[in-house]
């Protein structure tokens, strides 16, 4: 908090806030994890149902997942906002198609068409490391 506060004398307006506050939350979470990773830690994190495993290890894979995100963040950025919108109420809100074309007040077969399009261009621009473009498995198969 008090890196928005501190910063908030360069904020320029070219972005919404919340993403300017999003982003500097998860420049201090990357710092964190980066500050843990130089430090080796001795002690061991155990869940009941995972192995335990070394506190560095959870911080790297912490760190891999945040760095997908963000590469997830930076190419959602990059589609059309009808795509993008509707990938979001899809697989990000869990609405389902219907509510999907209520929201946007377009008929469900432009909705399943703009998430395709949508799922199709992320995997594009992802390399496919993440699934983007797979369907969900109670998604409908797309139709002709």
């Amino acid at each position: 908090m008090i890196s928005i506060v501190r910063g908030l004398p360069r904020f320029d307006g070219r972005s919404a806030f919340s993403t300017w506050v999003y982003r500097i939350a998860t420049n201090a979470a990357l710092d964190e994890l980066r500050r843990r990773r130089r430090r080796p830690s001795l002690h061991v994190v155990a869940d009941d149902h995972e192995r335990a495993e070394p506190a560095d290890s959870l911080a790297e894979r912490q760190l891999d997942a945040i760095a997908e995100r963000e590469a997830i963040d930076a190419a959602l950025d990059d589609l059309p906002e009808e795509f993008r919108v509707a990938v979001v109420l899809r697989d990000v809100v869990d609405l389902d198609y219907a509510e999907i074309a209520a929201v946007l007040d377009v008929p469900v077969g432009t909705v399943k068409s703009r998430i395709a399009r949508g799922r199709g261009q992320l995997a594009e621009q992802l390399g496919n490391r993440t699934g983007a473009s797979e369907r969900r498995k109670d998604d409908p198969p797309p139709t002709s």
